[in-house]
């Protein structure tokens, strides 16, 4: 009884923070500013939802977090998709197809887990212009799967080192060739790792917050940059919790959702290639 007295209590902790701020998004504004921080709203309303998400462009802005949503959904998924992908090539390669020096890139590679974001911003920016993505969408794709690639390459590598051998090269016996085999072989057995990957990559590129602010502007930047404008701002000089509240559950629905659903598969494909044989 003491251990989950002691464990509803350490739940209860860290869910308060959650508490608080989806009855601060029902509450009127007048309630927020009036009423204990932790009381239950009444009455309810979705008001201050609406003006968080409702979307109003107007040259270079836009009022609300829909546009920005929108935006930080057409770069996320490509960038998920391709830093993904590519990581398990990566990770095939690396482990059943090895060539001479493949430690050694393996290592290279490796290297860029240990560099922080900030080291890339300048000479990322320069590529960027050079190559006519600065401040678009398109631009933060290029900029995430890049970054990302050392993860998903790590994920994958070291999950397909437990996978036999002999699978490969029976396939190879056969006639398979190197995509047939990832494709027919390999890609069925990769669902906990592809998953890791998903993951991590959905919850760091959703969450960045320095690559959108320094590679993007205006209505290209993605949700988190707006949230921070919206909460940082204010056009009447009055702080409006209850939206800045509502925008945040707002922007981390996705990345909350996503865990819901996925997040026994993270902890298998964490696991699975943790023991050899």
């Amino acid at each position: 009884m003491l251990i989950y007295a002691i464990l509803i209590f350490a739940a209860a902790y860290y869910l308060l923070p959650l508490y608080v701020m989806l009855t601060t998004s029902l509450k009127t504004l007048h309630q927020v500013n009036n009423a204990s921080l932790l009381s239950l709203p009444d009455p309810i309303t979705f008001k201050p939802w609406a003006e968080a998400w409702s979307s109003a462009c107007m040259g270079v802005n836009c009022s609300g977090l829909q546009h920005y949503f929108w935006n930080s959904v057409s770069f996320v998924l490509p960038a998920v998709f391709i830093s993904t992908v590519f990581g398990a090539l990566n990770g095939y390669v690396l482990t059943k197809w090895q060539f001479r020096g493949s430690n050694l890139f393996f290592g290279l590679l490796l290297v860029g887990t240990f560099v922080p974001y900030q080291m890339f911003l300048l000479p990322m920016a320069w590529t960027l212009g050079k190559i006519g993505l600065s401040n678009s969408i398109g631009g933060l794709v290029l900029v995430h799967s890049v970054y990302g690639l050392a993860f998903t390459t790590l994920f994958c590598r070291n999950f397909y080192v437990s996978m036999p051998d002999e699978l490969v090269k029976a396939a190879r016996v056969d006639g398979a060739g190197f995509i047939r085999i990832f494709w027919r072989i390999v890609l069925p057995l990769s669902l906990p790792i592809l998953m890791v990957s998903i993951i991590w990559q959905f919850t760091q590129i959703w969450n960045d917050f320095l690559f959108g602010i320094v590679f993007t502007s205006g209505t290209h930047q993605p949700i988190t940059v707006a949230l921070y404008n919206m909460v940082d701002t204010s056009s009447t000089g009055i702080k409006r919790y209850n939206v800045d509240m509502a925008g945040a559950v707002i922007t981390a629905l996705p990345t909350f959702i996503i865990y819901i659903l996925a997040g026994r598969y993270f902890v298998r494909g964490l696991t699975a290639g943790s023991v050899k044989g």
